[in-house]
């Protein structure tokens, strides 16, 4: 399994990729073998990456209704991906696991091991735009400083959650914490779970 050192490199790299062309319509490309970690891990923020821009775009003040709705269904889209792949990612780790022997005194976590590797990929995204924000030549010192501080402590946030990230597999793999994985059954997507979807029929 990936230490979270590598998880946050391959996240670099993913965030990179997608800023060659900086365009939320673009293809992903993918440069990682089939059903690995790695592959999943880099389709997972690609994910994150474009909806970070799709996030952006829906709050420009000039943005048309139209084109609004648009980008609302599309990023209502996208967290059903984003947690369809985070389900993925658990299935792939806790199958690692799947014969260790809880210990005695074993605590169950609070959360999965994908939605823990999740907060690194956004974190990621925060770290690269953060460090462009960091380094902007056209704002006063006031706000440089200001943005420079946030880096600071994202960069602290990277260290802990890496920390934790990396402790969290390792008492997996020797039965000292237990995880679960619940499907997240979000039910606005669901047409035999929401109300204006099914009376709508």
């Amino acid at each position: 399994m990936l230490k979270a050192d590598e998880m946050m490199a391959l996240f670099q790299l993913t965030i990179e990729d997608y800023h060659e062309k900086d365009d939320v319509d673009q293809a992903m490309k993918m440069p990682f073998p089939k059903d690995s970690i790695q592959e999943m891990l880099y389709h997972k923020c690609w994910i994150d990456t474009v909806q970070w821009h799709l996030e952006d775009i829906i709050r420009d003040p000039e943005i048309e209704a139209e084109k609004a709705l648009e980008i609302k269904r599309r990023i209502d889209a996208s967290n059903q991906n984003r947690t369809d792949m985070v389900e993925q990612i658990d299935d792939s780790i806790l199958v690692l696991y799947k014969d260790v022997e809880p210990q005695s005194f074993a605590r169950l976590n609070t959360e999965s091991p994908g939605w823990a590797i999740d907060r690194l990929s956004i974190l990621a995204l925060k770290l690269y735009h953060m460090n462009i924000e960091a380094q902007r030549k056209d704002i006063d010192e006031s706000l440089q400083a200001k943005n420079q501080h946030k880096l600071s402590v994202l960069q602290i946030q990277e260290q802990d959650l890496c920390t934790a990230v990396d402790q969290l597999l390792s008492d997996l793999s020797t039965g000292k914490r237990i995880a679960k994985v619940y499907r997240q059954m979000k039910m606005y997507n669901d047409p035999e779970l929401n109300p204006v979807l099914y009376q709508n029929k």
